[in-house]
């Protein structure tokens, strides 16, 4: 077992989102563990490391996302973290269940919760407010 700090969790996390930013979704994956809990902001909960990369891939489809303002914090043995942030986003391609896609803009404060093992993301837990979302691409 890893032993961590909250620099070592501070630091994990933001080289999490930085990977993020610059859509480099391999270097995301190699953050997180085989058995990643990936819970969707109002879905389901996705178990699993392969489960996240399909996450990304539909992301990709439909979304091109810059992460803002990001700002992150720890418990002190970096076990457990949490992030808060501004999504810049533009809604490319029509996502199953949401409104149509026509190259919509949108900003929209987020979050998330992280649980840390063996200097590696265990858990994901996202929160964002969809009806807004929903609002600002037109479907409301």
């Amino acid at each position: 077992m890893t032993k961590m700090t909250m620099q070592d969790a501070l630091t994990l996390i933001g080289n999490y989102y930085a990977a993020f930013n610059r859509g480099d979704w391999s270097a995301m994956l190699n953050h997180l563990t085989d058995d990643v809990v990936h819970d969707l902001n109002q879905g389901p909960r996705e178990t699993g490391r392969e489960a996240f990369r399909a996450f990304l891939a539909r992301m990709e489809r439909s979304y091109s996302e810059q992460l803002r303002d990001i700002v992150v914090a720890s418990n002190p043995d970096g076990t457990r973290a949490a992030a808060e942030y501004v999504v810049h986003g533009t809604y490319k391609i029509s996502d199953e269940g949401l409104p149509p896609a026509h190259g919509q803009k949108y900003v929209l404060p987020g979050g998330a919760f992280f649980e840390i093992r063996d200097g590696r993301i265990a858990r994901v837990t996202n929160y964002y407010n969809l009806q807004d979302w929903i609002a600002q691409v037109g479907g409301a």
